[in-house]
C-alpha cells in the first residue's frame, strides 16, 4: 500500500494576477501542470496580513488569537531585550507536532517562525538557516537549535549560499540592464543578493531533504516573491508616475523572474516525488500590483503590509483531488484541518478551520478530537524557555529593518521593549476586529490610549474609528475622528472614507456623498467609485449608481462586490438580464458571497426562471450569513407561489402565517397610536411598555415600546414580539430582522397634515410648510415603498387615516383580512374619536 504522503510549499505574497499572464504566456509550466492535474483557487487571509502571524496559522489552523504569533518581533522571556519571532511564541501545536504523536516522520525546512528547531520525527531546518550576512569577512556559523537533529548540521551547513556569492550570471537573468546600476547610490543589487542567496539556501535544503530522507509529509516556505515584491514592485509594470524611465526599464522584469525562478524550484520539487504525493503551493496573502502601490510608505507598524492584497493563491494535485477545477471558500485557517485529514487523522474542535472537502473527488466525513493542545504525550515540542538563552538574532532583525516591517530597535532597551509590546496588543486587538470581536478589540485599543508612554497614537485611533462604524456607533466614531484631526500624529491619513461612513450612520447621505465626490478629481480609485455607487443606489439615483460601479469595475474588474453592487442597482432599474450576468460574475470570484446568490435569485425570479431562483436562494441559505434570512423568505415565497405584482400598492397574501409580528408604522402625526388602541380592543397582544405617558397631542397614549428606538444598535428583543403587535416609526423599518415574517400595517396620512400636526405639537406656526421637511417625508415614503418589494420576509398595507376615521367599517375589514385573525371589529370602531382628527388639509405656505 502507497504512503499518502504531502508535499505542502509555501510562496509568500504570490498572487494569481501576475501568475495569470505568466501562466498564458507558458512561463510558468510547473504551477501550471499542477493546475491541470488538480484543484486551484484563492486563498483569503487574515488581518491584520503579517507573515510570522500568517504562516503559524498555516501550521496550526488557529487565528493568531489562539496561537500566540502576534508579531514579527517578540520580547524575550528575561525583558532583556526584543528580537526576531521564535518558535517560543506559539502556543498551539503544529501539523508537524500532531504528526509527530501520531507516529509520522516530517520535514519543515524555513517555516516562518521554526526556530529553535523542534524535535520531531524527521528533520527541522528552521528559518534561521538562512539567514546569512553579505558581509564575506562574517560567514555567520549555524547556531545551536537551528537544525534537527544536531547530527544533520554537518549534512546541510554547505548547502547555505551567501549573497557575497552571487555573481553577474545569477543577476543578467533578472536585471539585464544591471551594468547601468550606481551600486554605491542604489542598493537594487545588494536586495537582491540577499533575497537569492536565501531562498536558495531554503531550495538546496528541502531538495536535498526530499532525496535523502524517508518521510510522509514535508513543509518548506520560500519569502522570494514576497520580499522581490516589496523591493521592485514599485517598477513594475505599468510604470508609475514618480520612477524614472531609466530605473523602470532596469528593473521593470524584476516580478516576473522572480514568478519564473520560483517557478523552477517548483519543477525541481515535482522531479523529486512520486506521482502518489499530494502536492499543496499556496501563498499567505496577495501582492497589489497596479495603482495601489505605494511609493512612499507612511510611518505605521509594518507598514509594507499595506500592499497585500486580501487573497493568495491554492494550488492542491494528487490521488483523490478534482481534475482542473476551481474551488471556492479557501482559506489559512482551513490548510491544517485539510492535511490531518489527509493523513486520516481528527480535526481538533477548537481549530477555527474546516476540512477543504470541496477539493476531493470523494468527500470523506472528518472525525474530530476536543483538542490536539490539551492531549498528553510526545509531541516533539521544545522547552519553552525562560531566560533569554536563545541568542539574538541580528541577521533576521536586520532583514526586518531593511523591508521596512520594524523600524531600527531603540538604543534604550527598555523603550524598544515598550514598543513592542504596544504593537503586539496593538496586532491582537486587529485580530479581535477582524473577527468582530468588539468588546474585546475595544478593551486592548482602549488601554492603548490611555497608556502616556505610547507616542504615536494615531494608528490606535483609525481602529477605533474602525471598530465604532462597523458596531454603528457613529456619535463614537465621530468623535474618534475629531480627536485624530486634532493629534499630532506623524501619519497622514486619508479620512474622507471614514469620514463619509460616519455621515451616512448619521444619517445624513448626501453629506457623505458630497465628500466622496470631492475626492474624484483626485484620485481614480474603484474603492472610491464603488462607495459613490453605494451612496447614489442608497439616495435611490439608480442611473448615477450605475455609472459609479461601472467606473469602479473599469479600474478593478475582479472585485467581487463592485460586480454584486451593479447587480442590485441594474435589478431595480428593471435590467434583470444584466443583473444575472453581473451577479454570476460576482459569484465566479467569490463563490461563497450570500448576498451575490441572493440577488442573482431575485433577478431570476423576475425573468421567470423560477427553479434556478430557487436554488440561488437555497445557496444564499446554506452560505449562513444575514442575507439567508432574506433568502428564506424568498423560497417560502416561491414554494407558495405567490403573485406580487409591483403595480400594487400593497403587498399582502391575506393569511395568517405562525409566529407573525405585525407592525404598526408610519410617518409621525399620522395615526399609528390610534391604530394600536385600535388593535388592542380589537384582541391582538401590544408589546409597549407605556413609559411614555399621554399628553395633550396624544390623550390616549403613544403605544411605544422603549427597546424599538435602539433597533438600529440591538434588534434581539424581536424575538419577545412573536405573535404580538409593535409600533416601529417608519425610518426604523429597515432594521428589522429579515429571519422573522412582518405584517406591516403603514398609516399614510397627508402629508401637508402630518407636518401641520407636528408643528402644532411643538407650538410653531401650522400655516408654513417647510420645503426640505416636506420633500424629506415624500422620499421616505418612496422608500418605504421600494424596502417592502426588496423583503421577502415583508407584507404591507398602506391604510389611509382620513379613511379610517371617516369609514372604519372598511378599513377595519381591511386589516383583519391582512393580519389573517378575526378581530373584534366594533371594540375597534368604539376607539375612533372624529374629534381627535385636528389637522386637516388647508391652504398653507411653502418655504
Amino acid at each position: 500500500m502507497n504512503r499518502k504522503k504531502l508535499l505542502l510549499i509555501g510562496w509568500d505574497a504570490a498572487d494569481w494576477k501576475i501568475i495569470g499572464s505568466l501562466l498564458k504566456s507558458g512561463h510558468m509550466p510547473a504551477l501550471k501542470s499542477l493546475i491541470d492535474r488538480g484543484v486551484y483557487g484563492n486563498m483569503s487571509t487574515l488581518n491584520p496580513p503579517y507573515s510570522p502571524m500568517l504562516w503559524s496559522t498555516v501550521a496550526t489552523g488557529k487565528t493568531p488569537d489562539k496561537h500566540g504569533v502576534l508579531g514579527f518581533v517578540e520580547v524575550m522571556p528575561d525583558m532583556s531585550g526584543v528580537r526576531s519571532v521564535t518558535t517560543n511564541s506559539r502556543k498551539s501545536r503544529a501539523v508537524w507536532n500532531i504528526l509527530h504523536n501520531q507516529g509520522f516522520t516530517s520535514n519543515v525546512v524555513g517555516w516562518w517562525p521554526s526556530y529553535p528547531a523542534e524535535p520531531i520525527n524527521g528533520v527541522v531546518v528552521s528559518d534561521k538557516f538562512q539567514k546569512v550576512s553579505a558581509d564575506p569577512k562574517k560567514q555567520t556559523p549555524i547556531e545551536p537549535s537551528t537544525i534537527h537533529p544536531q547530527n544533520m548540521k554537518d549534512e546541510l551547513k554547505d548547502l547555505r549560499m551567501f549573497p557575497f556569492e552571487i555573481t553577474k550570471e545569477h543577476i543578467l537573468p533578472f536585471f539585464p540592464l544591471a551594468n547601468k546600476i550606481d551600486q554605491e547610490k542604489d542598493k537594487g543589487l545588494k536586495s537582491f543578493s540577499k533575497i537569492m542567496a536565501s531562498n536558495v539556501s531554503v531550495h538546496n535544503a528541502v531538495t536535498k531533504l526530499l532525496r535523502t530522507t524517508d518521510w510522509d509529509f514535508t513543509a518548506v516556505y520560500y519569502d522570494l516573491i514576497d520580499h522581490f515584491c516589496h523591493s521592485y514592485m514599485k517598477f513594475h509594470p505599468p510604470k508609475l508616475d514618480g520612477i524614472t524611465s531609466e530605473l523602470f526599464e532596469i528593473y521593470k522584469d524584476a516580478i516576473y523572474g522572480a514568478y519564473r525562478f520560483q517557478d523552477m524550484m517548483l519543477a525541481r520539487k515535482l522531479e523529486l516525488i512520486d506521482a502518489d504525493t499530494t502536492v499543496i503551493v499556496m501563498s499567505d496573502h496577495g501582492f497589489e500590483s497596479g495603482y495601489k502601490r505605494i511609493l512612499n510608505m507612511p510611518s505605521v507598524q509594518a507598514a509594507p503590509a499595506l500592499e497585500h492584497r486580501q487573497f493568495g493563491i491554492f494550488v492542491a494535485a494528487g490521488p483523490g483531488i478534482k481534475k482542473n477545477e476551481k474551488v471556492f471558500g479557501l482559506g489559512l485557517v482551513d490548510i491544517a484541518p485539510t492535511i490531518l485529514h489527509h493523513f486520516g487523522l481528527a480535526i481538533g474542535k477548537d481549530m477555527d478551520g474546516k476540512v477543504l472537502s470541496e477539493i476531493y473527488k470523494d468527500r470523506i466525513t472528518p472525525t474530530f478530537v476536543d483538542s490536539w493542545d490539551k492531549l498528553k504525550g510526545d509531541f516533539g515540542e521544545i522547552e519553552k524557555e525562560e531566560g533569554s538563552s536563545v541568542l539574538s538574532d541580528s541577521e533576521a532583525m536586520q532583514q526586518l529593518i531593511e523591508l521596512g516591517y520594524i523600524d531600527s530597535l531603540d538604543e534604550d532597551k527598555e523603550k524598544a521593549i515598550f514598543k513592542t509590546q504596544s504593537d503586539l496588543k496593538h496586532n491582537l486587538a486587529r485580530v479581535y476586529l477582524g473577527q468582530r470581536n468588539f468588546i474585546e478589540a475595544k478593551k486592548i485599543l482602549n488601554d492603548l490610549m490611555n497608556e502616556d508612554k505610547l507616542e504615536e497614537k494615531g494608528p490606535v485611533l483609525m481602529d477605533l474609528i474602525s471598530l465604532s462604524i462597523k458596531s454603528n456607533e457613529f456619535l463614537d466614531a465621530k468623535r474618534y475622528l475629531e480627536d485624530l484631526k486634532k493629534s499630532k500624529t506623524k501619519v497622514r491619513y486619508n479620512l474622507f472614507f471614514p469620514e463619509s461612513d460616519i455621515l451616512l450612520g448619521l444619517g445624513q447621505p448626501l453629506k457623505a456623498l458630497n465628500i466622496l465626490e470631492s475626492q474624484k478629481s483626485k484620485r481614480n480609485s474603484g474603492e472610491l467609485w464603488f462607495r459613490i455607487g453605494r451612496l447614489h443606489y442608497g439616495l435611490r439615483n439608480y442611473d448615477q449608481s450605475k455609472e459609479a460601479f461601472s467606473r469602479a469595475i473599469e479600474i478593478e474588474p475582479d472585485k467581487a462586490q463592485y460586480h454584486r453592487g451593479l447587480a442590485e442597482t441594474l435589478f431595480m432599474l428593471k435590467d434583470y438580464e444584466s443583473a444575472v450576468d453581473h451577479s454570476l460574475t460576482s459569484i465566479e470570484l467569490v463563490k461563497n458571497f450570500p448576498s451575490a446568490h441572493y440577488i442573482l435569485g431575485r433577478s431570476l425570479e423576475k425573468l421567470g426562471d423560477i427553479e434556478n431562483a430557487r436554488l440561488a436562494f437555497q445557496t444564499a441559505v446554506r452560505i449562513k450569513s444575514d442575507i439567508s434570512e432574506k433568502a428564506k423568505r424568498a423560497i417560502e415565497n416561491i414554494e407558495d407561489k405567490r403573485n406580487i405584482s409591483l403595480k400594487l400598492s400593497n403587498k399582502t397574501t391575506n393569511k395568517f402565517i405562525e409566529n407573525q409580528i405585525v407592525i404598526v408604522s408610519g410617518l409621525p402625526r399620522s395615526g399609528t397610536s390610534l391604530m394600536m388602541q385600535m388593535l388592542e380592543s380589537g384582541g391582538l397582544d401590544i408589546l409597549t411598555d407605556n413609559k411614555r405617558e399621554a399628553d395633550i397631542s396624544n390623550p390616549k397614549g403613544y403605544y411605544e415600546f422603549e427597546p424599538v428606538m435602539s433597533i438600529h444598535k440591538d434588534n434581539s428583543w424581536l424575538a419577545t414580539a412573536k405573535s404580538k403587535t409593535v409600533k416601529v416609526v417608519a425610518p426604523l423599518l429597515k432594521y428589522l430582522d429579515p429571519k422573522y415574517r412582518y405584517k406591516v400595517i403603514f398609516m399614510k396620512r397627508d402629508i401637508n397634515e402630518v407636518i401641520q400636526s407636528q408643528r402644532k405639537m411643538v407650538g410653531k406656526n401650522i400655516d408654513t410648510v417647510p420645503l426640505k421637511l416636506f420633500n424629506a417625508f415624500h422620499n421616505q415614503l418612496e422608500s418605504i415603498d421600494i424596502w417592502k418589494d426588496t423583503e421577502p420576509g415583508v407584507e404591507l398595507i398602506y391604510v389611509d387615516y382620513k379613511s379610517l376615521v371617516d369609514s372604519p367599517e372598511e378599513a377595519i375589514k381591511q386589516v383583519e383580512n391582512f393580519v389573517g385573525i378575526n378581530l373584534d371589529k366594533s371594540q375597534m370602531i368604539t376607539r375612533v374619536d372624529k374629534s381627535l382628527y385636528r389637522n386637516k388639509p388647508q391652504q398653507s405656505s411653502v418655504d
